[in-house]
């Protein structure tokens, strides 16, 4: 408003000419308006206030991790010099891939609302931040679990086809002796009942890792693998982008659900024929190219088809600070932390999965449940005050399920006796405080708030890429990454209240007109 006027009065009737009329494509107005540049004296700006910044993330906490992890992971950093964050993500969900639905936890004292233990994470960073390397050093566990369920699913085929062998010559001389018993007019049908109850039963692989693969595909490797498996891509949006395609409305419903871990899910395909997943349970981990992910999210933010809460599952999302320390370091691995967390995984793989469908469960112990409770019923009422922004709201919501889930691998992990205890509690509160001070940075750069967008922008006025009087479409005509029109419009709303520019009114199709307060120069002059 202030500003408004400030222009006004600077084309006041008392001044010797009016402001120039805009024509219709408003190009010989900006011409002429540039004259007036040199009328603006620069002691009639204010000082132009410096602007919003996101907050920095908090920095990982090693003590966050499982103790009998936490060696590994800190070597695996220290080796690649990358963020800890990275291996430190993958390791919790590979932690929670190889749990899956052989334990799950109940968070109340009593209710038997309770939650399967599977995480989707995701971790971004800048081509060359080596979040490929990090991520693919906790998986490698998987792959060695994969090769040795290989190898057995191998034996138990040859011993499948052993069976075959002497089940067909049986089944041969039952049907001689219900031919027999036919002829001799006598009751074949305990024969023919042996005969209907007789075959081997093919073996299924376990499987822990899937890479690439259809959803039909995936249906059929959770119903062979009702305890979960972890889906890894290099690049997670591609994953998404496939799944906004046309037709892809089923495979989003099942990529949907199977964040839960425990919902039923069935679906009929010609040649495929009914698949009856009784509980598909999916972990999911990879990296994410700042560029593409921003452009995938805007479209959940504003109301796209991506708005249905797709990457808000995304719980173990995080998007570090790269450090400008490097140093070489050329050692070998700590072999005795990596063998120790390699027993860890094993230990929880080798837990049998309940084949009745019976899942065993774990609770809190009596003084993390009362933490835990004063911490949910913070969260409740926070998420129904109304001041978060929706993106971020649905974000939070997540860490109901976040919070227990952590609580529990952190107690799996470290071979903690039940129940649940305080301990393992607080290290998952920890994980929680950590985790939301990512959410800024990552939907403030959507300009959910103007922020980013406006540092864009002001960056783009210092470097002289605008006229000193310009319209809004000067601004996103130019296809700058991050200024769509929406977020240029944002910007210069944020700039103007922080005196980097301010507005005139004029009539025209070009709309208003902003003038670059010329004191963003001359403070970067000295």
């Amino acid at each position: 408003m202030n500003d408004d006027i400030r222009i006004k009065d600077e084309f006041s009737p008392k001044d010797k000419k009016s402001p120039p009329a805009v024509n219709q494509t408003g190009q010989d107005s900006m011409a002429e308006l540039s004259q007036y540049r040199e009328n603006d004296s620069i002691a009639n700006w204010p000082d132009p206030k410096p602007l919003p910044k996101i907050e920095p993330v908090t920095s990982f906490d090693e003590t966050m991790l499982p103790e009998t992890l936490r060696p590994w992971i800190v070597d695996i950093a220290e080796r690649i010099q990358c963020p800890m964050d990275f291996p430190a993500i993958a390791a919790m969900v590979v932690l929670a891939g190889v749990v899956g639905r052989k334990i799950v936890i109940r968070p109340k004292r009593c209710d038997d609302w309770q939650v399967t233990p599977n995480l989707w994470g995701a971790v971004i960073g800048r081509p060359g931040t080596m979040k490929s390397s990090a991520i693919k050093e906790p998986l490698n566990v998987l792959n060695q679990l994969d090769e040795d369920a290989k190898k057995a699913f191998e034996r138990e085929m040859k011993e499948a086809e052993a069976g075959r062998i002497i089940e067909k010559t049986r089944q041969d001389v039952l049907r001689k002796q219900l031919r027999n018993e036919i002829e001799s007019e006598k009751d074949a049908s305990r024969i023919a009942r042996l005969l209907s109850e007789s075959g081997v039963k093919s073996p299924h692989r376990r499987r822990y890792l899937v890479n690439d693969s259809t959803v039909e595909m995936l249906g059929e490797i959770l119903r062979d693998n009702p305890q979960g498996l972890v889906v890894y891509r290099d690049e997670l949006t591609g994953l998404f982008r496939s799944l906004d395609k046309p037709g892809q409305d089923t495979a989003r419903a099942f990529i949907l659900e199977s964040w839960n871990g425990d919902n039923k899910f069935v679906y009929d395909r010609i040649g495929r024929g009914t698949i009856d997943i009784p509980a598909s349970c999916l972990s999911m981990i990879g990296g994410i190219q700042p560029g593409p992910f921003l452009d995938y999210l805007r479209s959940a933010v504003r109301g796209g088809r991506g708005d249905d809460g797709l990457l808000q599952r995304l719980q173990l999302l995080i998007w570090p600070d790269i450090g400008p320390e490097w140093r070489n370091v050329d050692r070998f691995p700590d072999t005795g932390a990596k063998e120790s967390a390699l027993d860890v995984y094993l230990r929880l793989a080798q837990k049998p999965h309940q084949k009745d469908g019976s899942i065993p469960f774990l609770r809190f112990a009596s003084d993390a449940q009362e933490s835990f409770d004063d911490w949910r019923e913070k969260l409740e009422r926070r998420l129904r005050s109304g001041n978060e922004h929706p993106a971020i709201e649905s974000h939070l919501a997540k860490y109901r399920s976040l919070i227990p889930t952590l609580a529990l691998l952190v107690h799996l992990a470290d071979s903690l006796t039940s129940p649940v205890s305080l301990c393992s509690l607080n290290k998952a509160l920890s994980w929680g405080e950590y985790l939301e001070s990512h959410l800024p940075r990552i939907y403030g750069a959507l300009g959910t708030n103007g922020v980013t967008p406006a540092n864009a922008l002001a960056s783009k006025l210092i470097e002289g890429k605008l006229e000193a009087r310009f319209c809004l479409r000067d601004v996103y005509r130019k296809g700058w990454s991050g200024l769509s029109r929406d977020e240029a419009e944002a910007s210069i709303e944020v700039l103007i209240n922080h005196d980097w520019l301010a507005k005139m009114e004029l009539d025209s199709r070009s709309g208003s007109v902003f003038k670059i307060n010329p004191k963003i120069h001359e403070d970067r002059s000295h």
